[in-house]
Parts: C-alpha cells; structure tokens; sequence
C-alpha cells in the first residue's frame, strides 16, 4: 500500500471484442484505495456493461461512470431503447454503487468529479454548412457513424443533447472550487480537427460546451470516443483523451516510440486527504 490514491481514467473498453480482455484484467489499482473513472463506451448489451462495471467496481474504492454512444445502441426487438436504455444502466449503476451523472459529483479531495453525458448536435461541423448539407456530404464520403441506425430511430439525439445541457449547467452551477470534467465526447471542437476524416466530429460533441472548461474552474477534462489517446492543451486547460479502443488500435500506439501510459493516471493525493 503507497499510502497515496490514485484517480485513474479509462474509455472506451469495447469489452464485447475478444482481444480486448486482457488490457480490460490489467485496470487495477496501485492501491486499494484508488478511484477510476470510465467514461464511455464499456460495451453494447446492458448486460456485459453492468457485469464490466462490477469488476471493474469489485478492484476500486471508488468508479464513476458516463455513458459513449455503444452504451446508447439498440435494436427494434431491444426492450429498452434510446432514454430507457439509459435509464436502465443508471439504475444498474447505482445497484453496483458505481456512480453516473444523474448521482450527487464525488469530491476527489478539493476536486469535485463532474460525469456529464452530453451527447452530440451536430454542430461539429464545417463553418456555413447546415447539420442537413453536412450530414449529406458525410454520407457522400461514405463516412456515417453507426449511431444513425442504433441510436437516432429511437430517440431525437438533438433534442435529447439540449435537454441534457440545461441539466448539466444547472448542476454545474452548483459547484464550487475545481472541477475535473468527464464526458464521452470531447468537450471543444480541436481534437476532432486532427482526425483522418473530420466528418466524424458531426457525432462527437456540440460546440455549447466549448466554455465549460474555464466557466466550471475544470483543472481537467477527461473524454473519450475518437480512439486517439492524447493530452491536448485548449485554453490553459488540459483535455485527456483516455481510450483504449480497438485492437488494431491500441496496438499501433502500445508499439509506438513513445507508448501513452494507460490507464491514464490524473492526479493523487495522501489518504487522509481524500
């Protein structure tokens, strides 16, 4: 035991991919009394999130978690869909005492952990196109999330991305001192920019939230969903992107020159402190 805890940060899981297993048994704490925070995209089927969460649950003193788009996927024969299926997961959550955005923000010393879920409107988008002309030219390149078959038919991602702002803000307001802010997408635009094909950034956040950040004293923005591990520094504010994604994935940079430590460690503190 180090006589320290450790807030660590991880995404994107896909633990339905075989391959995927043995870097999913390598999240343990470097004490028992460390904290994880997985924002998003655990899996699909409620099932294999819940039973993910409570391994993950069983290791750490403490998990927090936000849902990504895969956790949101349903099919027509699925018995919840689109809002109930989130409903679903955060009652399961709270069942495994895991927290979720609709629970009180855990306080990590002086820092209250804010797990937002703010979905995407589209508005990642190409300066002076309209959300329709920019989803026509996405699927004119033939880049088209998997969201707009097992997410938009079962609910209004836009209206539901609105109504989940105002909950966040009025929530956020709430806050006092620092924030670490986690959410599945990306909170700003820039790290969408990067991508190989930035069409993807229509399904990957809203520009409402570009001052978060600064507005909610955020020391940092933990987030996932674009599979490209990296630390970004928007504002003064530093933006982890904590994935592990897929196989192919995670190899290419576990091989690379400079490997991304991961889990992402973000910050410890002396026991008595937390």
């Amino acid at each position: 035991m180090s006589g320290r805890t450790t807030l660590w940060a991880v995404s994107d899981l896909h633990a339905a991919v075989t391959a995927n297993a043995g870097r999913i048994d390598s999240i343990r704490p470097a004490d028992p009394s460390d904290w994880l925070i997985v924002a998003g995209d655990v899996a699909e089927r409620t099932d294999l999130v819940l039973s993910e969460l409570e391994l993950l649950r069983r290791r750490f003193a403490r998990v927090i978690w936000t849902p990504g788009n895969h956790e949101l996927f349903s099919r027509s024969g699925d018995r919840f869909r689109g809002k109930d299926k989130y409903k679903e997961l955060v009652e399961g959550c709270r069942d495994l005492g895991v927290d979720t955005p609709e629970d009180p923000y855990p306080v990590f010393g002086a820092t209250t952990i804010a797990p937002l879920f703010t979905l995407y409107d589209y508005s990642f988008r190409h300066p002076g196109l309209t959300v329709e002309e920019a989803l026509r030219q996405a699927h004119d390149n033939q880049v088209v999330m998997t969201d707009e078959f097992a997410i938009a038919p079962f609910v209004d991602v836009r209206g539901w991305c609105w109504e989940r702002l105002a909950y966040s803000v009025k929530r956020l307001a709430q806050v006092e001192g620092p924030t670490i802010l986690v959410n599945h997408w990306p909170l700003v635009q820039e790290p969408t920019l990067r991508l190989r094909h930035p069409e993807i950034g229509l399904w990957s956040g809203t520009r409402h939230t570009r001052s978060w950040p600064s507005r909610y004293h955020a020391r940092a923005v933990v987030y996932g969903h674009l599979h490209t591990p990296s630390e970004l520094i928007v504002d003064g504010v530093p933006h982890y992107e904590v994935s592990l994604g897929y196989p192919r994935e995670w190899r290419a940079w576990e091989n690379s020159p400079a490997p991304r430590p991961w889990p992402v460690e973000l910050t410890s503190l002396p026991k008595e402190e937390i």
